[in-house]
């Protein structure tokens, strides 16, 4: 999947190194140069900017430019110079300093990477905060989160293209009776299947189950039609009989759109509902997941920066043209056009440069 960062194709990392120190050096600062070369770089290009700046004048490049520049634009400048474990491990302890939780940033970073991002992340953590990142995780979050916050920790995902379809039918059975079919829901059994199944066989599973619930509300549908019916039969009203005619197909266009993102919405709430929907999202269509995270960064009053710069710097080299165009379809604007409008300055033409 295509990013919007590329290399750059007349890359000089000695010449790059001198711009910015030009740019840094005596009274004032020249964002323009910092932001020209930063946002034109690709991440290997800018890694090794970093490293050879530190050779060439002895100094610790995002020192420099945290002594020169503030805010987001700094958060931002700054975060393009880590690894993508690095930046997603200072993002995870982030979400946990402090007074509260931003359960949204955990949940998003841990539903984003494969088995192998997270046991990098879990590797850069421990050499950035020298403890162990579930421990710290287990710590911060309580309940059913903290199960599924601490089982996408292990990275033990089935990630073979194998379907096994007779098992997809299992799962979604099982699913279906640990939320919609009993009375309080089983957490744990949606938790065991979400976090260990592949990704191919839960999109599988998904279907399954939609059409699961849909033969389930049928038969309820039609116990209610026949004992309406055989009421009738004693009533013989005919405006209750046209009732019924007129409402079943209200009732079947509500079968049709039951699937296991509404039965979530149905039995859960709060955190967990946040979790889950974040897994079944994720796995459904990965960019979609991430321009609907984008849009809530930005609608409304004010903007959440940190999950705007997060999902940025981190899905700039990914999959950022395909959640682009994912973020057009859905919103009908542009994601350049929703940043121009909640962000400015050096900040906002950074982005901008970054997004494409």
């Amino acid at each position: 999947m295509p990013g919007t960062v590329k290399a750059f194709e007349n890359f000089n990392v000695e010449e790059d190194c001198k711009e910015l120190r030009a740019s840094m050096k005596g009274l004032g600062t020249n964002e323009a140069k910092i932001i020209n070369i930063l946002g034109k770089r690709n991440l290997e290009q800018r890694l090794e900017i970093s490293a050879r700046y530190k050779t060439m004048f002895g100094k610790d490049l995002i020192g420099e430019l945290k002594s020169e520049l503030s805010s987001n634009f700094l958060r931002l400048c700054t975060n393009l110079l880590l690894t993508i474990p690095e930046f997603l491990a200072k993002e995870m302890k982030r979400a946990m300093k402090g007074g509260g939780t931003d359960e949204i940033a955990l949940i998003e970073i841990l539903v984003g990477l494969d088995n192998k991002g997270i046991q990098d992340l879990r590797h850069a953590y421990k050499l950035m905060f020298k403890n162990e990142v579930e421990r710290d995780v287990v710590g911060e979050t309580s309940g059913s989160f903290k199960k599924l916050a601490g089982s996408l920790l292990q990275g033990k995902r089935d990630e073979s293209e194998e379907i096994d379809v007779q098992l997809a039918k299992e799962d979604a059975e099982e699913l279906f009776n640990a939320g919609i079919n009993r009375f309080g829901t089983d957490e744990s059994r949606f938790n065991s299947i979400l976090v260990s199944r592949s990704y191919r066989h839960l999109k599988m599973v998904f279907a399954e189950y939609k059409r699961r619930v849909k033969h389930e509300l049928e038969l309820d549908l039609n116990e209610l039609l026949r004992w309406r019916r055989n009421n009738l039969a004693v009533q013989r009203t005919t405006d209750v009989t046209n009732a019924i005619i007129n409402a079943e197909p209200r009732t079947n266009n509500q079968i049709a759109s039951e699937d296991i993102e509404k039965s979530i919405k149905t039995e859960m709430t709060g955190d967990i509902e946040l979790g889950f929907l974040s897994v079944v999202k994720k796995i459904k269509n990965c960019p979609t997941y991430f321009a609907e995270e984008l849009y809530k960064s930005m609608k409304g009053l004010g903007t959440d920066d940190d999950q705007l710069i997060r999902i940025i710097v981190w899905r700039s080299e990914i999959d950022l043209v395909e959640i682009k165009g994912a973020f057009q379809s859905l919103y009908a604007k542009s994601l350049s056009e929703f940043i121009k409008d909640d962000t400015s300055g050096d900040f906002r033409t950074l982005l901008l440069l970054i997004v494409g």
